[in-house]
């Protein structure tokens, strides 16, 4: 297992539910395209694991 994550925005939130558009910006990624990395740790997996339709994530 990887100590990060890269986790980019590949869809917009705009027309998800609002707690999903929340669990977004809570990782980070406000803008299309863009890449945070952040550790790969339970909670950070649970946050990608809820708006997996909406990011592509790679170990780092």
């Amino acid at each position: 297992m990887a100590d990060k994550l890269k986790i980019t925005l590949v869809k917009s939130p705009i027309g998800a539910i609002p707690k999903h558009r929340a669990t977004v910006e809570a990782l980070g990624l406000k803008k299309m395209h863009k890449t945070v990395e952040l550790p790969d740790n339970a909670s950070t997996r649970g946050m990608v694991a809820q708006v997996a339709h909406l990011v592509k994530v790679e170990e780092a």
